[in-house]
């Protein structure tokens, strides 16, 4: 019997990857099934206290274990930002194409396109909480491309790539994207911890 897991994120495109990254290891859950009527807080000053503030409401609230997910773009001539506040970048509707507008904006003839994705990763076990991180290296194009992804997909080029995330379908991004590295440490570690044997 697969242990049982709870996606720490109302985000309907993070379910669907997180979902294709976890494979076959847990038996799925997302927070719609809790009857979850507000929103997951992410009020923290990083991409970890963010991580951890999701895992640990929906932990305390429903006593179940849990995965939870904060990703952030950090581009290097903007020092860092949007960072943290990458989703509500251009305001709190967080409107994917409004947030990219304003980025592409302030990098305006800045020669210096290099960013890196960042994601951690929340685990909650039985009163527990680990953290795993995954980063991957890219630049930022100058127009939109693709129609696949979310968020800032469509004007991210990974290093060695040709092509932005959002020209990639879901099992391409899903190989070497921050997400799935932070979710290969988490399988690593929930393959040796004993969690996949009911400890």
């Amino acid at each position: 019997m697969k242990p049982v897991i709870y996606l720490a994120t109302q985000n309907l495109h993070k379910i669907e990857e997180i979902k294709d990254l976890l494979g076959d290891l847990f038996d799925i859950h997302t927070v719609f099934e809790l009857n979850l009527l507000v929103e997951i807080p992410e009020t923290g000053n990083t991409l970890e206290e963010n991580s951890r503030q999701k895992a640990e409401f929906i932990a305390n609230h429903f006593h179940v274990s849990c995965l939870s997910d904060d990703s952030g773009l950090e581009v290097n001539a903007l020092g860092g930002k949007p960072g943290v506040f990458s989703a509500r970048y251009a305001g709190e509707s967080k409107d994917d194409s409004a947030n990219m507008q304003k980025l592409l904006g302030e990098l305006y003839g800045i020669a210096d396109r290099s960013a890196r994705f960042v994601t951690v990763l929340t685990y909650h076990h039985q009163g527990d909480f680990y953290t795993f991180e995954g980063e991957i290296l890219g630049q930022i194009v100058d127009t939109p491309r693709g129609e696949h992804g979310f968020g800032y997909d469509p004007i991210f080029q990974p290093h060695g790539y040709e092509k932005t995330f959002a020209e990639m379908t879901l099992a391409e991004k899903n190989q070497l994207a921050h997400r799935a590295r932070a979710m290969q440490k988490f399988k690593q570690f929930i393959q040796t911890a004993g969690v996949l044997h009911g400890n």
